[in-house]
This record gives structure tokens, sequence and C-alpha cells, in this order.
């Protein structure tokens, strides 16, 4: 997915945050994706509070949506450095492809996870049966040792595990049980919950990461603090259980993100993770060059062949800090 927000968020780690386990709840911001359709979607990563959860560095939120009234997605090639994407569907799918030549479908409860390394080049379109679309696209940034490796696209179906209160998927990671097979170049969570009325689940975590909780459907409250749709709770490091409480008439459903602090600086622009201002122009151009860097996406058939590159800003761009405390 394109991150075409008007005036794109950079970022950098600082510092990992103090252990306290107080509850910082971000709200989303509107924000239309590229492509002549516009889709509109909730952005809750990143921004001013905070830019990074682990490696988890971007996470877009939308639907349910009506695609007969809406259009649907329909995102045309756009290229990604130093990152991956993983996306996954609630409701509806999306038909996926990409410069390694892979041709697949986002389905719900799926992992479709693309690395895009030194550089990579993808489409997103919402497959004409799509009736709803419903489901969130999330970046996690690639460590510098890593930043530059080959492009890479995996697959997983994970299994859903029943505990007491919840059904659970994990795509990434490990948690109540359940391992995805799915390698990471850093230490992450990424699992859906599904909590039925009136739950209540402890999780055993692990102490050293930070979590983020993005609430989807219903109202969940996170270690005592109540999330409405679209929120995004943060939680620093420390304890080893994070509560989470259904106290609605119907199920409510989580995404649970976590990972280790993620302590290099980056800069992000567009659609590229880079290291400083000429690292981001030099990807730029390279990607207005149509360069071999990024590859080309065959069978895309949208209004346009691919996605221009918006104007670097006159200031120079420089990175952010999330909070120190």
């Amino acid at each position: 997915m394109s991150n075409v927000e008007a005036d794109p968020a950079e970022l950098v780690c600082g510092d990992p945050p103090a252990p306290a386990r107080t509850v910082t709840v971000l709200t989303p911001r509107d924000v239309p994706l590229g492509g002549p359709r516009a889709m509109r979607v909730r952005r809750t990563l990143p921004q001013r509070q905070r830019s990074l959860i682990g490696a988890w560095c971007f996470a877009d939120h939308y639907g349910p949506e009506d695609v007969a009234a809406t259009g649907g997605m329909d995102v045309a090639p756009h290229p990604h450095t130093g990152l991956q994407t993983a996306s996954w569907l609630f409701t509806g799918e999306v038909e996926h492809r990409d410069s390694l030549g892979t041709h697949a479908f986002v389905r719900p409860g799926e992992l479709n996870l693309m690395t895009g390394g030194h550089g990579i080049a993808h489409s997103e379109v919402s497959t004409p049966d799509t009736t709803t679309l419903h489901g969130v696209q999330l970046w996690i940034a690639l460590p510098d040792e890593h930043r530059h490796t080959a492009r890479d696209f995996r697959h997983y179906a994970p299994p859903v595990v029943e505990v007491p209160g919840a059904a659970v998927r994990v795509f990434l990671g490990g948690l109540a049980g359940s391992t995805s097979p799915v390698p990471t170049f850093t230490p992450l969570l990424g699992a859906e919950l599904t909590l039925a009325p009136g739950a209540r689940l402890e999780l055993d975590v692990d102490p050293a990461f930070e979590h983020g909780v993005l609430q989807d459907t219903g109202g969940v409250t996170v270690a005592g603090t109540q999330l409405t749709s679209g929120d995004l709770a943060y939680l620093a490091p420390g304890a080893a259980a994070l509560e989470l409480v259904n106290d609605g008439s119907g199920p409510a459903r989580v995404l649970l993100l976590g990972g280790t602090p993620f302590t290099e600086e980056i800069v992000m622009w567009w659609n590229f993770v880079g290291r400083s201002h000429e690292e981001i122009a030099a990807y730029r151009e390279a990607w207005q060059a149509e360069s071999d860097q990024f590859g080309r996406v065959d069978g895309y058939r949208g209004a346009v062949s691919r996605l221009p590159a918006p104007g670097l800003p006159h200031a120079r761009i420089t990175p952010r800090r999330n909070p120190t405390a």
C-alpha cells in the first residue's frame, strides 16, 4: 500500500521508553491513498506521539466499506525500500502483484509479507467479487544490517488457537502457544484476537517487548483503559502479562502488535525507509527514472501504469523521536 499522505511523516526512534505500564492511546487520522479512486484509511502510525512500536513503523486501518459505493482499492505500482509490508484482511480480497514476479491474493485470516529491502514495486487491487473491504496494512522497518536485503514474499495462513474467552491467530512471532514460521529480522509479534462477549483475557507476553493494541470491532479495555474502534493503545516494555477485557454484548476484535524497541535512527518519507535525506532523495530519483532497483510489475491494468513520486519537501527531511518516558 502506498503512503500518499500530503505531508508524510519522517521519523526516527529514540531511546526505549521507560517500563511504566501506563497506556497511551493513539487516535487515527483519515488519509487518502493513491490512485484514481483515492480510498481513505485511518492511520495510527506514525504520528507525533509515537513513531514506532517495536519495528512496526506504519499502520493503516480501513473499512468496512461498501466497494460498490467507494470503488474499493486500486493502488498502481509503487516502490518500497528498507521495509516489509504485512497485509491482513478481515473481509474482502485484494490482488497483489510485485516485481519479484509474485501474483497472489490477500484473503481474510492470511498473512502476505513482502520484503522491499534494496527495492521492490507492487500493486494492490480489490477483486471484482469483493463487496466489503476491511483490513489493515502494516509496515516493518528493517534493521541496518538487513535493509538492503533481496526482495522476498511470504504467505502464511495461521491456525485459529482457542483460549478461554478468545480466538487467536498468530501471524508473526509467538503467543498463546502458537508460533508463526515466518522469519523476521527483529523480534516481533503480530496476532489477531477475537474476544467473546464479557471475556477477560490475560496473555503472557515478552516483558522485553513494547506492545500496541489496535481496536477493530467492539470495545476492549486494555490494562484498564477503554478503547474505541480505530484506537491504538501503546504499552511500554516491562510486564510479563497483558490484560484485555470485552465488556460489550458482542464479540470484539483487536490486532496485537509487539517487538523489542527499535533503536536505530530511520527516516521515512512516502514509501521509503532510509537513513538520511540524501538517501531518500536518491530513492525518489531512481523510481522516477524507472530504475531496475525497483523492477517492473506485470499484469496491472489500472488507469495509470505506475504512481509518480510526490515532490520532495522544500525543507530538509528530518527525523523525529519517540518519547523517552
